[in-house]
């Protein structure tokens, strides 16, 4: 099982984290946290590195399902979204989806299944959506 669903763009970084954005929220994604890795690893280490941003993205009726499930799958909540410039080539962003399928592997929780499928298929049509936008 892959741990990310993901694509790639070529766009600006700015671009990438406002269409990543909008399309999370065309499924019904809110974004809950907006961690700035670069940003935050510069002022607390010193350390240079590309752009990389973790968005936490939820979908409340998908996330109240699973914790009526198991409430111990808020651990694994929000879905993170990371937006990310490729290391290897500063014109590629790269944008990818936690693979909700890892929430049954890791629970053993198989009334999880449906609840996964449906995140899958959200997060999916929404990485989609940049393709068809790509620059």
């Amino acid at each position: 099982m892959d741990l990310a669903l993901s694509t790639t763009l070529r766009t600006t970084f700015d671009d990438a984290i406002e269409r990543t954005r909008a399309a999370l929220a065309d499924q019904g994604f809110g974004i809950l946290t907006d961690i700035d890795m670069r940003a935050t690893l510069k002022a607390k280490l010193g350390h240079d590195m590309e752009d990389y941003r973790i968005l936490g993205a939820c979908n409340p009726p998908l996330a109240h399902r699973a914790v009526d499930i198991d409430r111990q799958i808020g651990l694994l909540l929000p879905c993170n979204v990371v937006v990310r410039r490729d290391s290897t080539d500063p014109d590629t962003i790269i944008v990818e989806a936690m693979n909700p399928e890892l929430m049954v592997q890791v629970t053993g929780e198989p009334a999880l299944e449906p609840v996964a499928a449906d995140a899958t298929i959200r997060l999916r049509a929404a990485l989609a959506s940049l393709d068809s936008t790509r620059n």
